[in-house]
């Protein structure tokens, strides 16, 4: 099934929480393949939206290769969704965009039950709370560690534990 169909099919089912397509243009097909994404408009379809693609005959994207998060510089972050059919060989990327100071999603884990280290992750590092995981705690960082290290506007605190931060 072509990128094409795959977006006419979940336009019909989801209608306009499906966005844009946005084609990767390059003479590197692995650059196009990486490179392009669709954007999905209401981060509250993501788990549905997953499961759909999950399990809809002809589609079956039965393996989250990656999970990704990007603060944008404008206030906002996302979360990219890496996903593939190991039966039908196609893969696709799927983009939510959240407002910094509101970043939450449902979480993927009831769908790719991998996903659970890679909500942490983006926890963890960006501050996107994954509504409904089932351990939702930081994986790299002390809980309290002062905010999330990958985020633009992050500044390392002077003292942690007592201890000069760096070293």
């Amino acid at each position: 099934m072509t990128h094409s169909e795959i977006i006419v099919l979940l336009r019909s089912r989801f209608g306009d929480a499906i966005g844009q397509w946005h084609d990767m243009s390059s003479d590197n097909a692995y650059q196009r393949q990486m490179g392009s994404y669709l954007d999905v408009t209401e981060p509250g379809v993501i788990q549905k939206l997953a499961f759909f693609l999950r399990d809809e005959k002809g589609l079956e994207f039965n393996n989250l290769i990656l999970l990704s998060t990007l603060d944008n510089s404008d206030g906002s972050l996302s979360v990219v969704y890496h996903v593939e059919s190991t039966q039908y060989q196609h893969e696709l990327t799927f983009k939510v965009t959240l407002p910094r100071d509101n970043a939450k999603v449902p979480t993927v884990c009831t769908v790719w039950s991998h996903a659970n280290w890679h909500e942490r992750e983006a926890w963890d590092m960006m501050g996107i709370r994954f509504e409904g995981h089932p351990d939702h705690r930081r994986i790299l960082l002390e809980e309290d560690y002062p905010g999330h290290p990958l985020r633009k506007d992050f500044r390392e605190p002077d003292f942690y534990h007592g201890m000069k931060v760096p070293y």
